[in-house]
């Protein structure tokens, strides 16, 4: 059942104007500087909002919840973003994302840690785990050029691809994500994990073109950080040496 997004309690529309809105949910989410410039501005003209809770999950203490936000546009189409709302330690204050599709949804989503009364995992054992195989996704078509443009943006890592990548990824005609590895690393310190993602792009003349994606919150602050690598060795050494380095 839909539940506004302003309270659960008070089923009136908020007097706030769309782009009062849109304005506050990308002045909440962390990520928000990844939305598509095109995007953003076709939500600045929008006539009228509606928001509500897709889903929660409270469990353990942890807090997961996804909300639907969409926007009537002056052309008479309708313009969806997905906030993903969700703490990682149990009590603290909550993060906030938003992204443009459930695909991207789906994939922020698997990335969260498990709640803390999850068996122990060994970083190490798991890395030498084979993957499932599994069909893969159909290739999606739209808009995969932006795709690679903000993958290689977030990537912090001084080795990730370079600008002969990036201008064979400009004319993209296709991409799919998928998960090779992630769980949350139960070690020492609270909320460190690490994820693998095979970022595939489909190029001129049916070529595939696939980036590693290493998400992990190895960091001195525990702070959330992205690194891309053009092999899915190099990625998995990188995590290797990451974990290798947490106290």
């Amino acid at each position: 059942m839909s539940v506004p997004y302003e309270t659960a309690q008070e089923p009136e529309r908020s007097p706030e104007s769309p782009e009062d809105h849109l304005t506050r949910l990308l002045g909440r989410a962390l990520n928000s500087f990844e939305l598509p410039d095109e995007t953003i501005r076709r939500l600045e003209c929008a006539l009228a909002y509606d928001g509500s809770l897709h889903s929660a999950l409270h469990s353990a203490g942890l807090r997961r919840e996804t909300y639907r936000h969409t926007w009537l546009l002056a052309d008479g189409s309708a313009l969806t973003l997905w906030e993903l709302v969700h703490t990682t330690v149990p009590g603290a204050e909550p993060q906030h994302e938003v992204y443009v599709d459930e695909e991207e949804l789906r994939t922020a989503t698997e990335r969260l840690p498990l709640p803390p009364d999850t068996p122990a995992l060994d970083l190490a054992a798991l890395t030498q785990l084979s993957v499932v195989p599994r069909m893969r996704p159909a290739y999606i078509r739209e808009n995969s050029a932006d795709h690679a443009r903000r993958l290689l943006r977030r990537a912090e890592n001084a080795d990730r691809p370079g600008a002969e990548i990036s201008a064979l990824l400009a004319a993209a005609a296709g991409h799919r994500i998928t998960q090779a590895f992630g769980r949350p690393s139960r070690t020492s310190r609270p909320g460190l994990r690490f994820s693998l993602y095979a970022h595939a792009f489909l190029l001129d003349g049916g070529r595939e073109l696939t980036l590693w994606e290493v998400e992990h919150t190895a960091t001195p602050d525990g702070r959330h950080m992205c690194e891309v690598y053009e092999t899915e060795d190099a990625a998995r050494n990188a995590m290797e040496r990451r974990a290798a380095q947490v106290p």
